[in-house]
């Protein structure tokens, strides 16, 4: 799998500040914790964010929706 770096710094202010707030952590099991050190970049096609939860360090992982498809499930 390709992965393709990407700017993050590059987006306006305000979405960079909703993508860093409006995170999930799986260590902590909380959301909204933050996120600090955010790398972004593309794999597949899907944007991601990923950097270090703001309450314990752990990992973090954004994908970042389409807005064409942005509330389309394929679940089945």
């Amino acid at each position: 799998m390709e992965r393709t770096e990407r700017d993050f710094f590059a987006r306006d202010k305000e979405d960079q500040d909703a993508f860093l707030s409006q995170t999930w952590c799986n260590n902590c099991m909380e959301a909204d914790l933050g996120m600090v050190e955010p790398v972004e970049f593309e794999q597949e096609g899907v944007i991601f964010i990923e950097g270090k939860c703001a309450k314990c360090g752990e990992p973090v992982t954004t994908e970042i929706a389409d807005d064409s498809t942005d509330g389309d499930w394929d679940d089945e």
